[in-house]
């Protein structure tokens, strides 16, 4: 069961940006993305659309997106955890939008305060709405390799997230 391809999704600009303690210019974020088009990725995930109160880094979400000189073959991604995140990046024009559970309930309850189920809940209602504007959506497991609040995270509960999906 090897896989004929891999598609390598790039999150620095989203996921490695986030937690920095400094803030990073609108425009260090989009010369970031701008190089990481010209080595050659094809999926990035650029920005989220999430409360600047919790992740202030992301707070210029929609400049970054609106900077963005987009290439032809390149998949622009932004994390979109509610209804709120997922109306104000369809301004934006993203190409898909990523929601997220954890394989740890110590992670889910931590991070976005909720269990597991209850995020997969919140989420369909973003899923739908993204369907009905036409734009892909794609689900990630945060946590899957281990956790840094509960440490090791079974395949029996990577497994019990990854099977919630489908039902989105």
């Amino acid at each position: 069961m090897i896989p004929s391809s891999v598609t390598l999704v790039e999150v620095g600009p989203r996921d490695g940006l986030q937690n920095e303690a400094q803030t990073v210019s609108t425009a260090h974020k989009v010369e970031l993305v701008q190089r990481l088009q010209d080595v050659g990725l094809r999926e990035i995930e650029v920005t989220s659309f999430v409360s600047p109160k919790w992740v202030p880094q992301m707070a210029d979400n929609a400049a970054v997106m609106a900077a963005l000189p987009r290439r032809s073959g390149v998949r622009y991604a932004v994390l979109t955890p509610n209804l709120k995140g997922l109306e104000a990046a369809l301004v934006s024009r993203p190409d898909e939008i990523v929601v997220f559970g954890a394989a740890s309930e110590a992670f889910s309850q931590r991070n976005i305060n909720c269990s597991i189920a209850e995020s997969i809940e919140r989420f369909r209602p973003v899923v739908a709405a993204a369907h009905v504007q036409g734009i892909k959506v794609r689900a990630a497991i945060s946590c899957a390799l281990g956790c840094p609040y509960q440490g090791e995270v079974s395949a029996d509960e990577v497994e019990h997230v990854v099977w919630k999906w489908p039902q989105l």
